[in-house]
């Protein structure tokens, strides 16, 4: 059960939040530089002073998407309520 009472949650970005969008295309990438960085040769280590510095940089990109993804989470963008329309055939009235 939710302790919040119907109607008042505030909607948040959720998945259109760009955030979520850079962290996943972020952590894609590292992943693909950790499996490219496991099948490397030795040869492309000894290029980069004996460290397998694409294995070295995906899990660095993956650690960088989930702190990307924990900042979604923890300080979540909360969207504006939209602007109640008002009746074209009704004239709006002064306040006084």
């Amino acid at each position: 059960m939710s302790n919040s009472v119907a109607g008042t949650e505030k909607p948040k970005a959720g998945l259109f939040d760009i955030r979520v969008i850079i962290a996943a295309l972020i952590g894609l990438y590292g992943i693909i530089l950790v499996v490219t960085g496991l099948f490397s040769s030795e040869a492309q280590a000894e290029k980069a002073a004996g460290l397998n510095i694409n294995v070295i940089a995906g899990i660095v990109m993956i650690l960088f998407a989930a702190a990307f993804v924990a900042w979604a989470r923890i300080r979540p963008i909360v969207v504006p309520p939209e602007p109640k329309e008002t009746d074209a055939s009704e004239p709006e009235r002064p306040v006084h």
